[in-house]
């Protein structure tokens, strides 16, 4: 990171100028332990899981949802594929949590469960389906750098997933709901009202412990969660940078650092989700957002945006002229 540093103070540009560029350039040279970083080969996992919780009224999407948008990722329609085809990362699929079984040889089946437990009965899942979840998510993601992955994004799909997301982030803070929760896909001023009253029961009668990831985990959070997190695990270990996106993948974040604190010098966040409690957890993490665009889709789309500027940084310390080559 010194040699990192040194490098970017005697390119061609007033020491500083590019402001958080250059910070990312030294983080990723920390990351990979390199000056000179190689992330051209990105990669992209979408963990899709479903949510008992939903019957509880708090999503303005039916949970059939999730179905048809995994179809619309297979087919290469979504949001994620267009901003994926244009920055050219590879997209892998998994079904890690759905209910309904879908086949198509492009998804990739990883399923634990179908469907998390409604929270507000009791836990979303055993403490042994989190751990199975965040086991595939490592496994994937050492496959895929094994195959040569520079750059690690993390997406999900999982109608309702803004509600375990906020009870992960309200779990571990003494904030209030009202700080926490926001309106995920766009329910109403009522709907906001109810998803609040489901998050505080389901945290009455689970009584997580706030310094134990893996009890969150399993006690409100999401097999998509728990697979994302498994991601951010094994791309720390094996010097990866992963980059975080929304609330979603924010609350995987947060998990993993109570897991391993350390894994959060390897993580990479994208963008601040419209979701109030997407800004506190960067807050609890550390780390600073590259953009605000008033984004709440998912998906990783930030993400992907993400990588665009961290291979911009990159190119920054590799390509730009330093003066000592200048002649002066």
């Amino acid at each position: 990171m010194e040699a990192a540093q040194n490098r970017l103070d005697n390119l061609t540009k007033p020491p500083g100028s590019l402001g958080y560029l250059e910070e990312l350039a030294v983080k990723i040279a920390g990351i990979t332990n390199t000056k000179f970083p190689e992330v051209s080969n990105k990669v992209h996992l979408i963990m899709v899981g479903d949510h008992g919780v939903v019957a509880e009224g708090v999503s303005a999407f039916p949970q059939s949802v999730t179905k048809a948008m995994v179809k619309n990722f297979l087919n290469g329609g979504a949001a994620v594929n267009v901003l994926s085809r244009q920055h050219g990362v590879d997209i892998s699929i998994v079904d890690i949590g759905m209910v309904e079984k879908l086949k198509d040889k492009k998804l990739i089946q990883a399923n634990v469960k179908r469907s998390t437990n409604n929270i507000v009965n009791g836990p979303a899942m055993t403490k042994s389906e989190a751990v199975k979840g965040i086991e595939i998510g490592i496994k994937l993601t050492q496959e895929l750098i094994k195959n040569g992955a520079d750059l690690i994004g993390t997406g999900e799909m999982g109608i309702g997933n803004t509600t375990p997301s906020s009870a992960i982030v309200a779990a571990v803070t003494d904030l209030s709901l009202k700080e926490v929760v926001g309106y995920g896909t766009g329910i109403d001023e009522e709907g906001l009202k109810n998803k609040k009253q489901v998050i505080q029961k389901a945290l009455e009668i689970n009584q997580p412990n706030e310094n134990d990831g893996l009890e969150i985990l399993h006690k409100v959070g999401g097999l998509e969660i728990a697979g994302m997190t498994g991601v951010m695990l094994a791309g720390a270990a094996s010097r990866k940078p992963v980059l975080v996106d929304g609330l979603i993948s924010g609350a995987a974040a947060l998990i993993a650092y109570l897991i391993e604190p350390k894994v959060v010098n390897f993580l990479i966040p994208s963008h601040k989700s419209v979701e109030p409690g997407h800004g506190h957890l960067y807050e609890i993490l550390d780390i600073r957002p590259m953009f605000d665009l008033d984004m709440r889709l998912g998906e990783g789309t930030g993400a992907i945006l993400g990588m665009g500027i961290v291979e911009s940084a990159v190119r920054i310390i590799k390509e730009m002229a330093t003066f000592d080559s200048l002649e002066l």
